[in-house]
């Protein structure tokens, strides 16, 4: 194949996932890491790994060149201690320098990765593309302004590309969900709250065929699509599941949700000035209190997207994995 495509974030779960299925497919492929990290799995693929920031326009025009195809994962996630700019410097002037230098080297498709996050908490699920912005915090804030860049971009004609917002991704190599098994496998999990609320997953193989499905679907521009499993769940039902999966009792134990927030809170505005990591923080409170669930049904009928993994054997999978390498 002719193409030559620029996997930013290519050193991360989701990033590192598609750069090496997209070699898998014959693309020539370029994947970007930070400075540190292992990259044996990339170059085993094939993958021509390339290290910069992508908040410095100089490193991203070396990203760029001679690039046919890009496809924008890397992000600066939820980190502690943090400075609201360096959210802003990444999320959206990384965004800006690379739609910037994909334009300028006459990049032919740009997929933008957004996150379902841009909404918010869903009061009325299931939520689709058309639900206003609610941002809640300042990751999710940089990702609508990132996401709003990059759609200008399309739709003033300037390049060709399409947003892609994943549900919460999981899947075999990724830790996130790490601490929930465990604390659901030692018997110690708490659920704060009434559990009611929906929360909706994508199985990063899924994830990797809509972000297929987006490049190769190239007719279709400027607009955005939601790629997320074929269910949600709530959270008391999705805890359950995993107890299920690891062979232990469901958790039980239940405490109401406001005392935690409020003590997050507190607890954030006592710590984060001293530059000390709070213990608990409010918004991993909101994982147990906002509801996440969406309708793909435009990502099925316009792009062909169709998930294959249950939630069921996604969760097996996953514990499965966490078990071989010895973290559960």
């Amino acid at each position: 194949m002719t193409e030559k495509i620029l996997v930013t974030g290519a050193g991360g779960f989701t990033g590192g996932a598609l750069a090496r299925r997209l070699a898998e497919k014959g693309y020539e492929v370029r994947g970007t890491v930070r400075q540190s990290g292992d990259t044996s799995l990339l170059e085993k693929a094939g993958v021509e790994v390339i290290s910069g920031d992508i908040g410095n326009l100089d490193d991203v025009k070396r990203m760029v060149a001679g690039c046919t195809h890009v496809f924008h994962i890397a992000a600066l996630f939820r980190r502690a201690g943090v400075p609201d700019s360096e959210y802003r410097r990444v999320n959206v002037g990384g965004t800006r320098f690379l739609l910037d230098s994909a334009h300028e080297a006459g990049v032919k498709r740009f997929i933008h990765c957004s996150t379902i996050g841009v909404c918010g908490h869903i009061s009325n699920p299931p939520a689709n593309e058309d639900t206003p912005y609610n941002p809640g915090d300042i990751y999710q804030v940089t990702k609508m302004e990132g996401e709003k860049l990059a759609l200008n971009y399309f739709r003033s004609g300037q390049m060709n590309g399409l947003v892609v917002r994943p549900a919460s991704i999981y899947g075999p190599g990724d830790l996130r969900l790490l601490k929930l098994f465990r604390m659901i496998n030692s018997g110690r999990f708490v659920i704060v709250g009434s559990g009611k609320p929906m929360f909706h997953t994508v199985y990063i193989d899924d994830l990797v065929d809509g972000f297929l499905l987006a490049m190769e679907t190239d007719i279709l521009n400027g607009d955005v699509f939601i790629i997320a499993g074929g269910e949600y769940v709530p959270l008391n039902e999705l805890f359950n599941m995993i107890a299920d999966t690891l062979g232990v009792k469901p958790p039980r134990v239940r405490v109401p949700a406001w005392p935690v927030q409020m003590l997050g809170s507190v607890m954030e505005k006592i710590c984060i000035p001293l530059g000390i990591s709070p213990p608990i923080y409010r918004r991993r409170v909101d994982f147990f209190t906002k509801s996440r669930a969406f309708d793909i049904s435009k990502a099925k009928s316009m792009l062909g997207y169709s998930p294959r993994v249950s939630l069921a054997d996604g969760l097996a999978r996953t514990a499965a994995w966490y078990r071989g390498e010895g973290l559960l």
